[in-house]
């Protein structure tokens, strides 16, 4: 899986986002670190926006994303 599948994944299911960033850590393909910037985070607990996250990249949380580093933030101002 690539960095821009998903990113294209998670502006699908959150169309709203002020900034999607998914980088490969290990150049294998299989750890990134996604950052998301969305209102939709607003009034969640972690575990529910890491549940959105997980929920929007579907089957690949069970294949080809081995682990996923998660820096979500609700827009300021």
């Amino acid at each position: 899986m690539s960095p821009r599948q998903i990113e294209e994944q998670i502006r699908a299911a959150f169309p709203d986002a002020l900034a999607i960033e998914a980088r490969d850590l290990t150049g294998t393909g299989d750890h990134f670190a996604l950052r998301v910037v969305s209102a939709a985070f607003a009034g969640k607990t972690r575990v529910e926006q890491h549940r959105m996250i997980y929920a929007a990249l579907g089957e690949a949380m069970n294949g080809p994303i081995h682990a996923l580093t998660l820096d979500l933030e609700v827009p300021r101002g």
